[in-house]
C-alpha cells in the first residue's frame, strides 16, 4: 500500500513538473499572431475550399494580414466578406466580378457510345481506358459525377448523363475544375445583363461533330457574323465568347442553327422572322408608239413622187 501511496505521489510530482515546463515552454516560444489575421479569419465562411488560391481560409487570412493577398479573393464569401475584410485592413475592397464554373457540354451525345462501360463510376477511371472512355466524343461530358464528389457546395450534379451547375450555389472554388480529366469545366465572369455561354468543347471539324453529337458547335460561324460586338471568334473549330465584349444581347444564340448557345442556361426559343413587306408595284409608263421604219420610208417617197409629178 506504501509503495502505491509513493508512486502515485511521484506521479503527480512528475506530472506538476513537466506541467511548469510546458506552461514556461509555451510562454517563451510564442508566435504572436497578428489581430488582424485572426479578425479576418473570423470573417471568413470557414469553407477552406481554396478558391481564393491559398490552402485552406487559415493561409488566406496569413495572406492578406501580411499584405500577399487582395481582400475579395473569397470566392465563397463574396462582396460581403470582401467589404469586411477591407474595413479591417482599411483598404477598399474594389470591384469584384462574380465568376460561375460552366460545364462545356450538353451531353446531346450521349446516345453515341463506342462501348458500355460497367466499370467504376469515377470519370477519372473511365477516362484511362482505351479512347479515353466510352463516349463517342472525345471532348464530352463522361457524367460519372467526379465533379459533383468534390464541389463543398453542393453545386453541381450530373443530371441525365451530363454535369450542370447550379449558378446561385455555385462559388467558383475550381474545385470542378481541377477534378474533370476532360478540362471541359471553366469559369467564366458573370457580369453580363444575360449569360451566354457555348456550352461545348470539341475541336473536331463539323463532319465529326454531327456524328457524335446532336448539337456540337461546327464552327459554321454564323454566331460570328451575327454578334454586333465582334465577341465570338472560331478558334480551332470552336466558338469562343470574349466576355469584356459580350454585352448579352442573345443575337448569337437566336442565329445559331444547332441551338447550342445558352442564355442564363437556357436555349432561348427562337423569334419568328418576320415577312418582308411587298414591294410597292411601280406603274411602268407606256412608251408612244412609232410608226415602223419601213412604212415612214415608203410615205416619204409617195410624197416625193407627187411633188416631182406637179400634182
Amino acid at each position: 500500500m506504501t509503495k502505491v501511496i509513493i508512486a502515485t505521489g511521484l506521479l503527480l510530482v512528475l506530472g506538476a513538473v513537466f506541467g511548469a515546463i510546458l506552461s514556461f515552454a509555451a510562454k517563451v516560444f510564442a508566435v504572436e499572431k497578428d489581430p488582424k489575421e485572426e479578425a479576418i479569419l473570423e470573417c471568413l465562411p470557414g469553407a477552406n475550399c481554396g478558391g481564393c488560391g491559398f490552402p485552406g481560409c487559415a493561409g488566406y487570412a496569413a495572406a492578406v494580414a501580411a499584405g500577399k493577398a487582395d481582400v475579395n479573393n473569397c470566392a465563397a464569401g463574396g462582396e460581403g466578406v470582401a467589404a469586411q475584410i477591407a474595413e479591417i485592413m482599411g483598404v477598399a475592397a474594389g470591384d469584384s466580378v462574380k465568376q460561375v464554373a460552366v460545364v462545356h457540354c450538353t451531353g446531346c451525345g450521349i446516345d453515341h457510345t463506342k462501348y458500355n462501360y460497367e466499370g467504376v463510376q469515377d470519370c477519372l477511371a473511365a477516362s484511362r481506358l482505351p479512347g479515353g472512355g466510352p463516349l463517342g466524343c472525345d471532348y464530352g461530358c463522361l457524367g460519372f459525377g467526379t465533379c459533383e464528389k468534390v464541389c463543398p457546395f453542393d453545386a453541381i450534379h450530373v443530371v441525365n448523363g451530363v454535369a450542370v451547375v447550379d449558378e446561385e450555389k455555385c462559388k467558383a472554388c475550381s474545385k470542378c475544375v481541377d477534378a474533370c480529366p476532360r478540362h471541359i469545366i471553366a469559369l467564366e465572369p458573370y457580369k453580363t445583363k444575360k449569360h451566354v455561354a457555348i456550352p461545348c468543347s470539341s475541336h473536331a471539324k463539323g463532319p465529326v461533330v454531327t456524328k457524335v453529337c446532336a448539337n456540337g458547335c461546327i464552327a459554321c460561324g454564323i454566331c460570328a457574323k451575327a454578334c454586333p460586338k465582334e465577341a465570338i471568334t472560331i478558334e480551332d473549330f470552336l466558338a469562343k465568347i470574349d466576355y469584356d465584349k459580350c454585352i448579352g444581347c442573345t443575337i448569337c444564340a437566336q442565329k445559331c442553327p444547332r441551338g447550342l448557345i445558352t442564355v442564363d442556361g437556357v436555349v432561348p426559343e427562337k423569334k419568328p422572322v418576320a415577312p418582308k413587306p411587298a414591294a410597292p408595284v411601280t406603274p411602268v409608263a407606256e412608251e408612244p408608239k412609232t410608226e415602223e421604219p419601213a412604212k415612214v420610208e415608203e410615205a416619204k417617197a409617195a410624197e416625193e413622187t407627187k411633188a416631182s409629178k406637179g400634182e
